[in-house]
């Protein structure tokens, strides 16, 4: 859906109308900070254009570039921010395990931080 559903919070974070700093923004993506970190830095890369879930992406040219996009923006903020880290690690999480139904790239730089129970 091309303009977004109004309840999701990634559709709001893409069209900046909340409080959310963005660290990269562009016609196809934003990115902006993991509200829960799971690492030293932990972004969020997510499309401008409402998709619910890695599944809804088809193997078709558009989608295979949208997610390469994805992956070198997360690369790119990654090498800016920390480029003394050595290991990045990229992925997305599949239904049931995505908390937020909109398509978000996990980007990280380790080392990891430890759960805090």
């Amino acid at each position: 859906m091309a303009g977004g559903t109004p309840a999701c919070i990634f559709c709001q974070i893409a069209r900046s109308s909340t409080s959310t700093p963005l660290l990269h923004s562009d016609d196809r993506v934003v990115a902006f900070e993991d509200i829960n970190p799971s690492a030293l830095r932990h972004y969020l890369v997510i499309p401008v254009e409402h998709i619910s879930t890695v599944k809804d992406l088809k193997r078709r040219a558009e989608d295979y570039t949208l997610v390469s996009h994805m992956l070198d923006v997360g690369r790119m903020l990654l090498q800016r921010d920390v480029p003394q880290s050595k290991h990045y690690r990229f992925g997305f999480h599949q239904p049931p395990f995505n908390s937020v139904n909109h398509l978000h790239l996990h980007c990280l730089a380790l080392p990891f931080i430890p759960s805090r129970l």
